[in-house]
């Protein structure tokens, strides 16, 4: 039996989550063709909502406290906005450039992003300032994406 550390655990765990999200706008796509590019975006949040109900209320899966929501700052409670954004924009773009492309592009955003967010400490996050090697890093990623793209 292989043991991860828990640092290791968390990188495969972001891993698989690229993974899915790669295959989650390709089935986004799939539903935008059939019902539309705004109705599939409803669609999955509704499909998204009924299983966290099951996950939290009928598997009693749930480790924290609903009722401590109005201790979260105001800025939390855009991520379910930035989610609508994100799946339209990602199924609105896999039919134009492709699943490979689109996601390539997805992930230099991400990254370009969280070096950002890192460096100032947005949103409460502790503040991790950028290094040469991340930029560097990033600057590779982009190369390669482009390289990608072609």
């Amino acid at each position: 039996m292989v043991h991860l550390s828990g640092h290791m655990l968390a990188l495969l765990l972001a891993l698989l989550s690229g993974v899915l999200m790669a295959v989650q706008g390709t089935l986004n796509t799939a539903l935008s063709k059939a019902v539309g590019l705004l109705e599939a975006t409803f669609v999955v949040h509704i499909t998204g909502t009924i299983g966290v109900v099951i996950a939290l209320f009928v598997m009693k899966m749930g480790k924290g406290s609903l009722s401590a929501w109005s201790t979260a700052p105001w800025y939390a409670y855009l991520g379910g906005i930035i989610g609508v954004f994100i799946i339209y924009l990602v199924a609105a773009s896999i039919p134009r450039v492709g699943v490979a492309n689109a996601t390539t592009a997805i992930i230099v955003g991400q990254v370009l992003t969280a070096i950002i967010i890192d460096h100032v400490g947005g949103f409460g996050m502790e503040r991790a300032p950028c290094s040469w090697g991340q930029l560097l890093g990033l600057a590779l990623l982009a190369a390669g994406a482009k390289l990608l793209l072609r």
